[in-house]
């Protein structure tokens, strides 16, 4: 990422033009890195959603094995460890899942009694507060991997720090997205709410 605005950081690229008179001129082009960023996020979105299956598909074999050996009776003890390690990874990819594609549970009722204005202010505060949440999980999730990264787990020959991993990626995708809605919604103007009416009648 670039420091100031974007436009200062576009690269100009030259076309060869036609023109009446059949020569060919070099004319400047300009590309947008938003295009990239765009294929960026959409490759990041899909390989969540194959991992998040895969992590589905895995979590049910582990739980199916220890269920079928324990009633052969002779269970698998590392089939629970695995289970929970599962379980977090599965739970950390809904998360992000859900944020990229904003399909968590929001409640804007009461936001969206509020003019315009405070609409638009809440929202900014909303977004900075899941912004700076994103990033303590981040630095925290650095702290727990880091003391649990010589811890091997009980039945297994893993480190426990596997446990957290998912955590930093959760963090810092949770703060990348609300800084992204943030600038978004700092950009937009600010439209007529239910409280707006209310205040015209």
């Amino acid at each position: 990422m670039g420091q100031g605005p974007l436009g200062a950081h576009r690269r100009v690229l030259t076309r060869l033009e036609s023109t009446d008179s059949g020569s060919r001129e070099e004319l400047p082009r300009t590309l947008h890195p938003m295009p990239l960023l765009r294929t960026l996020t959409g490759a990041f979105d899909r390989a969540a959603a194959v991992v998040s299956c895969a992590l589905v598909v895995a979590l049910l074999a582990c739980v199916s094995l220890g269920v079928v050996t324990r009633a052969m009776g002779e269970p698998l003890i590392w089939t629970d460890e695995l289970s929970r390690f599962l379980m977090v990874w599965l739970a950390v990819f809904g998360w992000i899942a859900a944020g990229r594609k904003r399909i968590h549970v929001r409640i804007r009722f009461f936001q969206d009694l509020l003019p315009a204005g405070g609409h638009k202010a809440t929202e900014l505060v909303m977004q900075a507060a899941m912004t700076l949440f994103g990033i303590l999980v981040t630095v925290y999730s650095i702290g727990l991997i880091g003391k649990n990264h010589d811890l091997e787990a009980t039945s297994m020959p893993i480190s426990m720090a596997w446990m957290y991993a998912p955590m930093l990626l959760a963090g810092s995708v949770t703060a990348l997205q609300g800084a992204s809605e943030l600038v978004a919604a700092w950009k937009k103007s600010p439209v007529p709410t239910r409280g707006d009416e209310v205040g015209l009648e």
